[in-house]
């Protein structure tokens, strides 16, 4: 008989010892749930973030060949207007040189005409050059100008990358 009166007290044990049991693992699944739920929700950001910085990237390189481009395009422009002001001095050296000889007594009458040849295929071609010398500065002036706005481009791609970098930094090595 005692047996009989300790059996409801061994499954009444039994019980609270599952429903502990069952409570613990539960507690523990839902703790694990949580970490996963935080874990996905970290490599989400985490794959943004590495998606941003490699758009930024692309779009740096990118700029950083519109630059390249525009100061080809200053450089090329800084040569073409030296060229030109060489020309121009040269020709500006003759024309003065040949007004000397006019202005000189001693000239025939036929140098005086040769003279006056040489100046009239000169004069027009260092107009000429006049004109373009201030059409190539122009253009410099405006590609400088082009030059500067792209790098600051470049510049702020930059530093939205240097950022991006520090915030990735600070997210993998918690403090």
């Amino acid at each position: 008989m005692k047996r009989l009166s300790l059996l409801p007290l061994a499954l009444l044990l039994a019980t609270t010892a599952f429903a502990q049991t069952n409570s613990n693992d539960s507690d523990t699944l839902k703790s694990l749930l949580s970490e996963v739920r935080l874990l996905r929700q970290d490599l989400r950001t985490t794959t943004v973030a590495a998606q941003r910085a490699q758009i930024l990237v692309y779009r740096a390189q990118a700029q950083e060949s519109v630059v390249r481009r525009m100061q080809e395009r200053v450089d090329d422009s800084r040569s073409k207007l030296a060229q030109i002001q060489t020309e121009q001095r040269n020709r500006a050296a003759s024309i003065k040189q040949i007004d000397e000889k006019r202005s000189q007594s001693d000239t025939t009458a036929a140098e005086q005409k040769e003279l006056e040849g040489v100046l009239a295929q000169i004069k027009p071609r260092f107009d000429a050059d006049a004109n373009k010398e201030q059409e190539t500065q122009a253009k410099l002036i405006e590609s400088e100008e082009q030059l500067r706005l792209e790098q600051a481009k470049l510049g702020g791609l930059q530093d939205q990358l240097d950022r991006l970098e520090k915030l990735l930094e600070s997210s993998g090595n918690p403090k």
